[in-house]
């Protein structure tokens, strides 16, 4: 029989997978960005937020805080990597005042990441309380990204069509949800459930909109490009959707 420790590995793995693939879900955005050389209406915000919940995720994952979580570190270690390159074509397509609030936040975020780490490993001398100060800073941030998707779900309501949200999306977003929620079960971890089982049920949701919906969705017209609202990252605690804006096409 399979140990807990394995199909913790397993799932974590299989986690990975997913998280990746939502990471890349901005890659149309910035294609075209690079394309017209110009960032438009598109904005660095949520990117910069899901920087910072990287960033914190890596750390909550160390050994040094919370032992036994390196695939907490790897997916995030991944998604601090893609996120930058995200911001670094960002930066190079925005305009000098963009630009420089771009700075002003990174400047921001990394003063309040050295003053986590430097308070959590000075005045936190056990893991379990390291653990559990940066995960209710990890739970804290990550819930509140989860409130993205609300909007995007409040006009399918609106419109009764799911135009604006991706069926594929929608279905990642959830299984990302309910893979870390079944990692942080096997070997209870409550920072982890939270914010990924409301990354699950707010997938569900969307998925129940979808059904709800489809039929009453208004059928192929002219392409039109629309914009999804940030929807979360996809790191444990972060699951909707693609941490970014994401530019899709859809026929009316």
């Amino acid at each position: 029989m399979i140990s807990p420790d394995a199909a913790r590995n397993v799932v974590g793995i299989i986690g990975n997978v997913i998280s990746f693939g939502l990471f890349l879900s901005p890659v149309p955005t910035f294609w075209r960005i690079c394309k017209r050389k110009d960032v438009e209406e598109f904005k660095a915000d949520p990117y910069l937020a899901t920087l910072l919940n990287c960033m914190l995720w890596v750390f909550y994952g160390l050994p040094i805080v919370h032992p036994n979580s390196i695939l907490v570190v790897t997916i995030n270690g991944v998604g601090l990597v893609v996120e930058g390159i995200y911001l670094i074509i960002f930066f190079l397509y925005s305009p000098n005042k963009k630009r420089l609030r771009m700075l002003a936040v990174l400047g921001v975020e990394a003063v309040f990441m050295v003053a986590v780490v430097l308070g959590v490993l000075m005045g936190a001398h056990t893991h379990e309380k390291r653990s559990m100060i940066v995960g209710i800073l990890c739970v804290f941030f990550g819930s509140l990204m989860y409130f993205s998707p609300l909007t995007i779900m409040g006009k399918v309501v609106r419109t009764k069509s799911v135009e604006y949200m991706p069926f594929f999306l929608s279905l990642v977003s959830f299984l990302n949800g309910v893979c870390w929620t079944a990692y942080a079960l096997i070997r209870f971890d409550l920072y982890i459930t939270i914010p990924n089982g409301l990354g699950a049920l707010f997938g569900a949701m969307q998925l129940i909109l979808y059904a709800c919906y489809y039929k009453s969705t208004p059928k192929k017209q002219k392409p039109k490009d629309v914009e999804m609202p940030p929807a979360a990252s996809a790191v444990p605690g972060n699951t909707v959707g693609s941490g970014g804006n994401v530019s899709v096409t859809v026929e009316r």
